[in-house]
């Protein structure tokens, strides 16, 4: 197993969300007044940083959706009349800004003018990589009528490099991608086998640095350190002094790294499925394992009560069960139809997918079924789910945009003996996903990257921030409760508790959890300690 391609196929965690989102929910109510083109200058609100005042000043010039659409999901809900879509002008380098600009996209759907508004509630769906105007535009119906949608503009944004901004990350074409997914070569655990993987990833990272508009220079200022100088432009075009968030998995690191250079402009802070800012790269990575093992268990205790159960009947041989489904995969992959292959990495990228929730354990038992008569079809079609590949076969930025912001975000893990260490942990944490093989350091495209990284793990210095509400899930497959326990307790706020399995749960049905969360956003009042939900 390569742990670090691993984590860089199984963290984007925005995914889960996102299915379960655009399974249940529409962009618009039938009958929705249709949202007028205008341009509107709301800016400057708040403090503008020296030398800025234009960025923080300017108008956005708001029109349709559809235009914007970058992807097979954008298109699917982008089409609705009642959301409204601009771009918004930032500094490449904010060390320059005189110099070279960038935009970033963005998608609203009003609250209207009522006396009631509040301002803007910005979202942020996590990733790193995944679109924010995706998210907005697949949960504004769901929203409307209700009380965040009457007293807030629900705004989304794809952060810079990211889906309608411009420009895009690009490392791997369609094709490349699709090669990518098919070939095993990560369990070749040899000497030569590690040499052939670190060539594939240098080749990434060249390829990021020559297909990316701007190159280096891009790439350098891809990461979450600009995203929330980026989010502060934003807060003042939208005309709010003050900034309201709802950011979910990566998506709670852009909120309090932005708490954090930024203190006197939060106005409220809702962070679902937290990252532990403390936590390096790979000690999340074997948190996140554990995450992976916990839901995979709750799957197999789900799937023995089943009369088609693919694992069998005890939960005992649950584990081997499944090994001896997807291992001989790596030898032999099966059919998926239209001449494409399942692999073991996408048969385990499939059952990641279906771990986030258990909406899709029914689709995963199908698939693992499927797989017992040599088909792959299903599992196919959760990998793609997961890696977001169209039906007409060409992929959201997603993975690219991933690579580029983890590798700015975090330092580079390069101590071999580190990566056989984690990688043996991340097996016990996770057994199903051990490859049988062993293992090898090989290190991933980070290693290779052409710039530092910009950031690092730390405790945030949040003084003088109102308190944030952090959302934990007791069995998230992607980001375990530890991690909210913890982020609540550095960002001195509130805990609330959802009973449940699955990744994130703020505005995906559960009332308990969005009257909470209404209730801090809209009037600021925290939950009691240990308040929980199910």
């Amino acid at each position: 197993m390569r742990l670090l391609k691993r984590y860089r196929s199984a963290c984007v965690a925005v995914v889960g969300l996102l299915a379960v989102v655009l399974a249940s929910c529409t962009s618009g109510e039938p009958g929705q007044e249709v949202a007028a083109a205008a341009t509107e200058t709301r800016g400057p609100a708040g403090a503008v940083p020296a030398g800025l005042e234009r960025f923080y000043s300017q108008p956005l010039e708001w029109g349709e959706c559809a235009p914007y659409a970058t992807s097979e999901d954008a298109e699917s809900v982008f089409g609705s009349t009642a959301l409204q879509c601009a771009r918004l002008t930032v500094p490449l380098d904010y060390a320059e800004p005189d110099g070279e600009t960038i935009t970033v996209g963005l998608l609203r759907s009003r609250a209207g003018e009522s006396e009631q508004r509040i301002g803007s509630l910005v979202i942020n769906p996590g990733g790193p990589g995944a679109s924010g105007m995706v998210a907005a535009a697949s949960i504004a119906g769901q929203v409307s009528g209700t009380e965040i949608g009457q007293k807030f503009d629900l705004v989304g944004f794809d952060p810079r490099g990211v889906g309608a901004s411009e420009p895009q990350v690009e490392c791997l074409t369609d094709a490349e991608r699709d090669a990518d997914r098919a070939s095993d070569s990560e369990t070749d655990g040899s000497a030569a086998g590690v040499r052939a993987q670190e060539a594939e990833e240098k080749e990434f990272a060249e390829r990021c640095t020559k297909r990316t508009d701007h190159g280096a220079r891009m790439l350098a200022a891809i990461g979450t350190r600009d995203v929330v100088k980026d989010m502060d432009v934003l807060r003042s075009a939208l005309g709010d002094e003050k900034l309201t968030y709802a950011g979910y998995s990566y998506g709670t690191r852009i909120g309090y790294t932005y708490a954090e250079a930024f203190p006197r402009n939060v106005r409220a802070l809702v962070l679902d499925g937290a990252l532990d800012p403390e936590q390096d790269l790979v000690e999340s990575l074997v948190a996140q394992g554990e995450g992976f093992g916990v839901a995979f268990d709750e799957f197999t205790s789900w799937c023995v009560r089943q009369q088609d159960c693919a694992l069998g009947t005890g939960k005992a041989e649950a584990t081997k069960a499944y090994q001896d489904l997807v291992q001989p995969l790596i030898e032999d992959p099966v059919d998926a139809g239209d001449g494409r292959p399942l692999s073991y990495e996408d048969a385990t990228t499939g059952t990641i997918q279906a771990l986030y929730s258990q909406q899709f354990w029914g689709q995963l038992n199908s698939g693992l079924n499927e797989l017992r008569e040599g088909r792959g079809a299903t599992l196919m079609a959760l990998a793609d789910m997961y890696n977001q590949r169209g039906s007409d076969g060409e992929y959201a930025s997603t993975q690219d945009a991933f690579t580029a912001i983890r590798c700015v975000d975090d330092p580079r893990v390069t101590d071999k003996a580190k990566i056989l260490e984690a990688q043996r942990r991340y097996s016990e944490a996770a057994p199903f996903l051990d490859d049988g093989r062993p293992d090898g350091a090989a290190l991933d495209a980070c290693a290779f990257w052409p710039v530092p990284n910009t950031s690092q793990p730390h405790l945030p210095n949040v003084d003088g921030v109102p308190p944030a509400l952090v959302i934990s899930t007791t069995n998230d497959p992607a980001t375990p409760y530890e991690a909210g326990v913890n982020l609540a307790k550095a960002m001195g706020g509130a805990l609330l508790t959802y009973e449940g399995t699955q990744h994130t749960v703020f505005l995906q049905g559960v009332s308990c959890v969005d009257e909470v969360a209404t209730d801090y956003l809209v009037d600021g009042a925290l939950p009691a300690g240990d308040t929980r939900c199910s």
